[in-house]
C-alpha cells in the first residue's frame, strides 16, 4: 500500500471527526471575522459617542464592549461544534462545589471590574493626570482596563495596579482640570536664615528655570515659612510646569537650582546632626585606664 491510498484509508476511517474539526475551523474563522468587523464599528461609535466626555470614560467603556464582543464569540464557537459542545455545557452543568470554586476565583476580577466602572463614573482622574497614591506610588494615567490602571513612570516605568485597589486608595491628582501639573516642594534652611531672603531666592532659582509656569498671569506661587523642625525652617511652595516634560525631571531641575542659590546666597542648608560630648575625667567609683 503507498503512501496515497494510505492516506486515504486514514480519511475515510476518520470521516467525522475530520468534518467536525472542519466545522470547528469554520466556526472560528466566522468568530474571528465578525469580531474584528464589531471591533471596528465599536471603536468608531464609542469614539464618536464619547467625544465630548473625558477619555477615561471612553478607554473603559471600549474595553468593557470588547470584553463582552470577545466573550459572546468565545462561547458561540463552543456551544456551536460538536468537539467542544460537551464541554461548553459542563461551564453551566458544573456540580456546586465546581460553581464555588469558580465564584470565588472570581470574586477579585469582579471586584477590579466593578471598580473600574465606579473610577470611570467618578473620575478621580483622566488619561494624562499625573497621581500619587497614599503609599507613595506616582505616575501618569496611561490607561485604564477592566482590570487595571496603567501609570507612566520614570523612562519606560510602566506602573499596572488593580482597579479595586486604586479605587481604596487615597489619590493626590497633580492636574484636575488643568492644563499644567504641579508639584509640592519642601526646602530646608538655616535658624538663623533671613526668612525674607530664603523666600526671595527660592522663587527666583524656580522661574528661571525653562519647565515651569506662572500659576496664574506673570505670578509664580508664593514661598512659605511653614514651620520649625529639628535643624532649622521649613520653606515650602508649588511648582507648576507644562505636561510635556517628566515630572521627575522637573523635581530635579527645580532642586538642583534652588540648591545652587542657596549655596550662592550662603544660606545655610542644614542637616541632621548630632552632638557628642566626652568627659576627660573618669566617672567617680570608675579605676581609670
Amino acid at each position: 500500500m503507498n503512501i496515497v491510498e494510505e492516506a486515504k484509508k486514514i480519511i475515510t476511517d476518520n470521516k467525522d471527526i475530520l468534518v467536525k474539526w472542519a466545522h470547528l475551523g469554520l466556526y472560528i474563522l466566522i468568530a474571528v471575522v465578525i469580531c474584528w468587523i464589531l471591533l471596528k464599528l465599536e471603536r468608531k461609535i464609542v469614539k464618536k459617542w464619547f467625544n465630548r466626555f473625558d477619555g477615561i470614560n471612553a478607554r473603559y467603556t471600549e474595553k468593557v464592549i470588547r470584553f463582552i464582543i470577545i466573550f459572546i464569540a468565545a462561547m458561540w464557537v463552543i456551544m456551536s461544534s460538536e468537539i467542544t459542545r460537551d464541554f461548553g455545557a459542563s461551564l453551566f452543568q458544573g456540580t456546586a462545589v465546581l460553581a464555588a470554586i469558580a465564584g470565588f476565583a472570581a470574586k477579585p476580577v469582579l471586584s477590579d471590574m466593578f471598580c473600574g466602572f465606579m473610577l470611570s463614573s467618578t473620575k478621580p482622574f483622566n488619561l494624562g493626570d499625573r497621581i500619587e497614591l497614599d503609599d507613595g506610588t506616582a505616575g501618569v494615567v496611561k490607561d485604564i482596563t477592566i482590570r487595571h490602571v496603567v501609570l507612566q513612570g520614570i523612562d519606560t516605568l510602566k506602573i499596572i495596579i488593580p482597579n479595586s485597589e486604586i479605587n481604596s486608595k487615597r489619590i493626590t491628582n497633580l492636574s484636575h482640570q488643568t492644563t499644567t501639573r504641579s508639584i509640592h516642594f519642601r526646602f530646608q534652611v538655616g535658624l538663623n536664615t533671613n526668612v525674607s531672603l530664603a523666600k526671595e531666592v527660592i522663587q527666583t532659582a524656580i522661574s528661571e528655570s525653562p519647565m515651569t509656569v506662572p500659576r496664574t498671569g506673570e505670578e509664580y506661587s508664593p514661598v512659605y515659612f511653614l514651620n520649625y523642625t529639628n535643624d532649622g525652617l521649613q520653606m515650602g511652595t508649588t511648582v507648576y510646569y507644562e505636561p510635556l516634560y517628566p515630572t521627575e525631571v522637573v523635581r530635579d531641575d527645580v532642586n538642583c537650582r534652588v540648591n545652587r542659590a542657596l549655596n550662592a546666597a550662603k544660606i545655610e542648608i542644614p542637616y541632621p546632626y548630632t552632638t557628642v560630648i566626652m568627659n576627660p575625667e573618669p566617672l567617680t567609683g570608675e579605676n581609670p585606664s
